[in-house]
């Protein structure tokens, strides 16, 4: 059976909206007149032919702003007594954006099918990330789906306000190097020629300064669209090597040895892998395969191959601590609360106190590296701007001294 949206009038003259089941629009219709209704209008939901959602049409998935709001609104249908049904019908005809109907109208047509909604949502591909199917599975399995719901929207909405302040950490120094380079390459290439201009016709000899700056303006101005295509070309190229696994796994493990670029990553990875096992934990979902789903939020190549090598061990019958402490690529205190929690029995409790160590420490890291890099920027700048203006003054300074 298909989902079909209607608009229909009542026998009164009332005009009614909402979706239902049926074979076909016909049939759809003749529902609608067999509850009294008019049919005004009776259209398919997109996607609504079998369960799984194109390819192709949700290759990204959902945003994570509207992951979280759309797990926020599932946690308080289902928490306020409404049946998944209702609750998916409910969600698809309150839903603006086209596509996230068709996603919910595949996991619909599952769960009419019979099927539970973790297998619904796993139906869906990787529109909804691994750890998202195996929370909902335990919330099914516990009986406690909307509370399990509502802590994963918690997650869902602090990732995503963690992932914004990182971004928002380095828009601005991102926007004053661009600014500044886009300046400097204006006065070498167009304004510093005009100038110098004047004291090559006086055919003096120019400082090495001057000359060295002439020399500059000449070559941006002769080959600036070559540079600006071996750019493009060396970004593609680069783009293209990281598609390749043994390549971009390298490329992952230099970034870890980078002095700040390394602690960077490192701290991010391990916040979002600490959230996410304490989630995980929460939900009194296995350790074995919480670490598997763990996993799949963890960027770098070479911290995941270890955390999948912790699972191994685990599964071998090794504390978890101590799997993460052979790799020596997770910090030691995180090593410690968790082996703390081991010992005391309280690992849930442990693992949500490293989540929240773990994200104050990379908001720490971001804001030192912000703060660094702000005056280094204005410190390069302003040598570059002294440069250009030394080039410009020593020709005159010199001028001065023939005329005296």
């Amino acid at each position: 059976m298909a989902g079909f949206r209607y608009k229909a009038l009542t026998l009164d003259g009332r005009r009614q909206e909402g979706v239902l089941e049926a074979d076909g629009a016909r049939q759809a219709r003749n529902q609608l007149r067999d509850q009294g209704l008019t049919p005004v209008e009776v259209v398919a939901l997109e996607g609504d032919g079998g369960g799984r959602t194109p390819r192709g049409l949700f290759r990204r998935g959902l945003g994570t702003t509207e992951l979280a709001i759309l797990t926020r609104q599932l946690s308080t249908l289902l928490g306020s007594g409404l049946t998944i049904e209702h609750t998916l019908n409910a969600l698809i005809e309150q839903s603006e954006l086209p596509l996230e109907r068709q996603l919910l109208a595949g996991i619909r047509s599952d769960v009419l099918a019979g099927q539970t909604l973790a297998r619904a949502i796993g139906n869906q591909g990787a529109m909804f990330p691994d750890i998202y199917r195996t929370l909902v599975e335990a919330g099914e399995r516990s009986g406690q789906l909307p509370e399990v719901l509502s802590r994963l929207a918690d997650y869902t909405e602090d990732r995503d306000t963690l992932r914004g302040k990182v971004m928002l950490a380095f828009i601005y120094p991102s926007l004053i190097v661009v600014v500044a380079t886009v300046v400097v390459g204006a006065l070498v290439a167009y304004v510093v020629p005009q100038v110098v201009q004047v004291f090559q016709n006086t055919h003096q000899a120019l400082p090495l300064l001057t000359r060295a700056l002439i020399a500059l303006s000449d070559v941006l101005r002769a080959t600036w669209w070559m540079l600006l295509g071996l750019a493009i070309l060396g970004a593609c190229l680069a783009r293209r090597a990281l598609q390749v696994p043994a390549v971009r796994a390298r490329w992952h493990a230099t970034v870890l040895q980078l002095p700040l670029a390394g602690g960077l990553v490192r701290g991010l990875n391990t916040a979002r892998l600490a959230s996410t096992l304490a989630i995980l934990a929460n939900s009194r979902v296995p350790l074995l395969t919480a670490l598997r789903a763990g996993a799949g939020v963890v960027g770098n190549i070479p911290m995941r191959e270890a955390l999948n090598e912790a699972a191994r061990r685990v599964q071998e019958g090794a504390t978890l601590s101590r799997s993460l402490a052979q790799s020596k690529l997770f910090p030691p205190l995180m090593v410690h609360m968790i082996a703390n929690g081991e010992a005391s029995g309280r690992l849930a409790d442990m693992l949500d106190r490293t989540a929240i160590q773990q994200t104050r420490e990379l908001e720490r890291r971001v804001n030192a590296l912000v703060a660094l890099l702000e005056p280094v920027m204005i410190l390069v700048m302003g040598l570059v701007v002294l440069l250009i203006v030394l080039a410009i003054l020593l020709p005159i300074f010199e001028m001065n001294q023939i005329i005296r």
